[in-house]
């Protein structure tokens, strides 16, 4: 997303050296990693320090951001939310699978591809092109981003938002009243329940460990 303020810290780099190691222990082509974790626990943060990671090794990373590919328009999201019951819809459903599976084919395929990106500063939602032709790797963070078909190394980060309520201010997202709450409690369920499906775990200290 364009705008988005990352707070890159130590143990983003160390958490990250550990899955870079891991992701060259494992390499194949076009592969797809996945970060999964909630609001404010550091996804982003973490795709942008692999990426680099990966580039000083010789291979080329795409961080893909998939808040971008909300069906329901940011200025239009809070409205239709309470309108159709927050713990009806918040979850997978409000993302345009469709599209991202087409930018995911189009990476495997190293083509050019255009998708989604929302302006943060204008809250529009402009339309980015891409040429994987020269990409390697794919990194795809987001709440439920382990949830992709075909992904190669999937990552789940164990903050919660009850421990990442101080990252959701500094990065300015929405202000924390009952509607904000509602959200992401919901969004606790439904991210917590992707849990058994990761390969490695990032925990409350931000340690590396693989699943088990």
């Amino acid at each position: 997303m364009l705008g988005d303020i990352l707070l890159i810290t130590e143990k983003h780099q160390l958490a990250g050296k550990a899955i870079i190691e891991h992701i060259l222990a494992n390499k194949k082509d076009k592969m797809m990693i996945a970060i999964s974790g909630e609001s404010g626990s550091g996804k982003t943060e973490l795709a942008h320090v692999v990426a680099k990671g990966l580039r000083k090794a010789g291979i080329m990373a795409k961080p893909l951001h998939i808040d971008n590919y909300y069906r329901i328009h940011p200025l239009e999201r809070t409205e239709w939310r309470k309108n159709n019951g927050i713990q009806n819809v918040v979850g997978p459903g409000e993302y345009d699978w469709d599209t991202l599976n087409r930018n995911i084919k189009e990476f495997k395929e190293g083509r050019s591809s255009t998708g989604p990106c929302v302006d943060l500063v204008t809250e529009q939602i402009d339309q980015l092109t891409t040429d994987y032709s020269g990409i390697d790797m794919l990194i795809i963070d987001g709440l439920y981003a382990i949830k992709t078909e075909e992904v190669d190394v999937r990552v789940f980060i164990e903050l919660t938002y009850h421990e990442t309520k101080k990252a959701q201010a500094v990065r300015g997202k929405e202000p924390q009243n009952e509607y904000r709450m509602q959200v992401l409690e919901t969004e606790h369920q439904q991210v917590q329940a992707l849990k058994p499906s990761a390969d490695i775990f990032i925990g409350m200290d931000y340690a590396f460990r693989l699943a088990k």
